[in-house]
């Protein structure tokens, strides 16, 4: 019960703030009180909106709002979401462009299952769609999935991505976004040894941990410092009654939320008071630089407390996929039997998450794989974001990853579309 209490303690620590700053810019916000020639009453209304609005999309998932997309006819064709397959944990859904016959890419983007939901990539299939048929990994939030449908781990996780790949078919190419950078690898040498039919023909790895030694940031050195026994004492939570998920141990997303921000404190303290003033000033408005960025970060999910505690242990403490000793299902997952799937590695230059280093590891570890069929990337002057969705991702990742897939695929391809970058 104790993590229990605790659970629902950070749930109503969030609803009070939501309802003081709603409080706060209904009051404020009364039209008797402009006859009052006082700034600081716009400036609590101010205060109050943005507040309500941070504190209320804590909860929300966000929606993809992908409702059409240009094509090389000069068309619009209208985006529908198919769930292809649907489990307790995740989904793999693809975004059917209406009217458009094939692309000749079709690609599998893995999202990280690291305290934000798949639409963290937005930007990142809105970016590929104009030239590519686009699936996605749809994690769910833990505190929604009933205690009775079991665990979920890293080895499940890859699992998961192992069926994925089994239904897509051989000629898919998967782009594996932060996280599960190392476990997409580790599903493709699974894949190799127990049906080779099934491998993807490319497997980009984006800013993923592949040896989190290879390069040390805060999370590395967290890593290092903490015990197990710790995080399982102050980090993982039992979900609350309110939840169809009671009782399941997590690891909170506004327990993770605030990790997020207190990596960068004063770069998102200076960016909330900009924007209060803003609002005061009547410049904010609903897709303003703050509120699309922030409405998709502050927008937090549940991870299984499983998961968060394998991932720890097995990818940043033992290094087992460092080490080439990973195993899933009591079976070890050899990455060296990887010998046809061409691999590319993307990094940024100041990527303060997964240092550059960290994802470029995992071409010394294809031992079976021809030289002609690794390449990596280094963007000089970006961040984490940046080389997955930022500039950086638009004017020069993307370009790039689509050449490689279209130089690794064994049909013909649709040439690109000049207006998607």
């Amino acid at each position: 019960m104790r993590h229990m209490l605790t659970y629902d303690l950070m749930e109503t620590m969030r609803v009070t703030n939501q309802w003081m700053g709603a409080s706060a810019r209904a009051m404020c916000s009364y039209p008797a009180l402009g006859l009052v020639a006082n700034p600081l009453i716009q400036m609590t209304a101010a205060w109050g909106e943005v507040t309500e609005r941070s504190f209320a999309r804590m909860v929300a998932k966000p929606d993809w709002h992908i409702d059409s997309v240009p094509g090389s006819d000069g068309r619009d064709h209208v985006v529908t979401i198919e769930n292809v397959i649907e489990r307790p944990f995740g989904d793999l859904i693809r975004f059917d462009v209406q009217g458009r016959a094939p692309t000749g890419r079709k690609v599998l983007l893995v999202a990280p299952m690291s305290g934000h939901y798949a639409t963290l990539l937005r930007k990142t299939v809105l970016s590929l769609l104009p030239d590519a048929d686009v699936y996605i990994t749809d994690w769910h939030n833990a505190r929604d999935i009933a205690v009775s449908e079991g665990k979920f781990d890293v080895e499940d996780y890859t699992l998961y991505l192992v069926d994925f790949l089994r239904e897509m078919g051989p000629d898919t190419h998967v782009i594996a976004v932060c996280q599960p950078a190392p476990l997409a690898l580790a599903a493709t040498a699974y894949l190799a040894e127990e049906d080779p039919d099934a491998q993807p023909r490319t497997l980009t790895l984006i800013g993923g941990p592949i040896d989190p030694d290879a390069a040390a940031t805060d999370v590395t050195d967290f890593g290092r410092r903490v015990t197990m026994g710790q995080l399982e004492k102050f980090v993982i939570q039992r979900v609350g009654f309110k939840h169809e998920g009671a009782g399941r141990m997590v690891y909170p997303g506004l327990q993770q939320l605030g990790s997020f921000m207190a990596m960068n404190a004063e770069k998102h303290a200076k960016a909330f008071s900009d924007q209060v003033v803003r609002v005061s000033k009547g410049e904010a408005s609903d897709h303003d630089k703050h509120n699309t960025f922030y409405d998709e970060y502050l927008a937090v999910m549940d991870m299984t407390a499983e998961f968060y505690l394998s991932t720890v242990e097995r990818i940043f403490k033992k290094r087992e996929i460092a080490k080439n000793i990973f195993t899933v299902v009591g079976k070890q997952v050899d990455i060296g039997k990887i010998t046809t799937v061409a691999v590319k590695t993307v990094e940024g230059g100041k990527d303060d998450i997964s240092a550059p280093g960290q994802c470029v590891a995992a071409l010394d570890m294809l031992t079976g794989l021809p030289d002609a069929k690794k390449a990596s990337y280094l963007e000089p002057e970006a961040g984490h974001y940046g080389i997955f969705a930022g500039k950086s991702w638009r004017d020069n990742i993307r370009p790039l990853v689509l050449e490689f897939i279209d130089a690794n695929s064994g049909s013909n391809v649709v040439p690109l579309n000049e207006k998607a970058g």
